[in-house]
């Protein structure tokens, strides 16, 4: 099953079992969106469930706003990352704060799901990664899956946590297919996981990343080099004990994202790595990820995003210390 489809009976299965759970954004009522994963849930829920909305982020996130005060479990779409900032406002000064302005006896259970991530070819605002604008917002909870089995089960534990959740899908992923288990959940919505064994240098990533770290361990391990990968998973709160265990194991580190690498998910990782099993470390941590730059051209993002030649680039750097 594609990320795009599980993404899809993730939604469909948590509507069906609670009706508050309401979806809201833009073109997801007919046309199922534009990667169409909300494709035939107008039909099945109606349209009082599966709501078009307007061409206004700030309205969409303040309506939900509204609507989790009054019971409900809204679900919004925004339709490309870089047009989530008209909502930047409601999310991080109203839906990031009310719960604590209330002293917990408000709850807005908010999932916002966020299209990001490159190697689409398209144009900017549509292939960007904001998610550390807010990773750094106290009060909201961030996640991004990597595989169309989590994806599956990590929408339906977004939906139905008591806090808001950005919920980021990497758009490169949606389409292609990997097995998706209806029955056994996984890991838990902020858990991170080792997803390949290794011995001398960790990776770790998520998201779109995970895909690319795994390519780079393939080609390392034909090369004679043992890749430990960790996919976190979330990425607010962070669940750091299989990564510190992972570091502690290989001695080294690469933290790789698509994001720009200034003030990013990265450098948080590596300033905690660096503090917590810095006895541990062979190396210093490394970082690999997008350029400080605005997103290019769609003709220039395989030179701007992170691939696997820069990340073996960066795992010969850590071997040679």
């Amino acid at each position: 099953m594609t990320m795009a489809k599980a993404l899809n009976a993730g939604l469909a299965a948590a509507m069906s079992r609670d009706p508050k759970v309401v979806l809201m954004g833009e073109d997801i009522g007919p046309l199922g969106g534009v990667f169409r994963v909300t494709e035939g849930l107008q039909a099945q829920f109606g349209a009082n469930r599966v709501l078009d909305t307007p061409l206004a982020e700030s309205g969409i996130v303040g309506t939900a706003i509204g609507l989790a005060m009054r019971g409900y479990r809204p679900v919004c779409e925004i339709q490309f990352d870089g047009f989530i900032f008209p909502g930047f406002d409601q999310i991080t000064s109203q839906l990031a704060k009310l719960t604590a302005r209330h002293e917990g006896s408000l709850q807005l259970p908010v999932v916002i799901r966020v299209p990001f991530g490159g190697h689409i070819g398209a144009v900017e605002h549509h292939q960007e990664s904001p998610e550390a604008y807010f990773a750094h917002t106290p009060g909201l909870r961030v996640v991004s899956p990597a595989t169309p089995h989590d994806a599956y089960w990590m929408i339906q534990d977004a939906i139905t946590s008591p806090d808001p959740v950005l919920f980021f899908e990497p758009k490169s992923r949606y389409w292609p297919k990997g097995d998706v288990d209806f029955a056994e959940r996984g890991a838990p919505l902020h858990a991170s996981r080792v997803v390949r064994a290794g011995t001398e240098v960790t990776l770790v990533g998520y998201g779109p990343m995970v895909s690319m770290l795994l390519q780079a361990a393939e080609v390392a391990q034909g090369e004679g080099t043992s890749i430990e990968v960790v996919d976190l998973r979330s990425i607010s709160p962070i669940d750091w004990e299989p990564l510190l265990e992972s570091v502690r194991k290989t001695g080294r580190l690469i933290v790789a994202h698509e994001a720009p690498g200034f003030v990013s998910v990265g450098s948080e990782i590596a300033a905690t790595v660096t503090e917590r099993a810095f006895y541990s470390l062979e190396a210093p941590v490394l970082r690999v990820a997008g350029f400080d730059t605005p997103f290019p051209p769609a003709k220039l993002e395989s030179a701007y995003l992170p691939d696997v030649d820069r990340i073996l680039e960066a795992v010969d750097r850590s071997l040679a210390y």
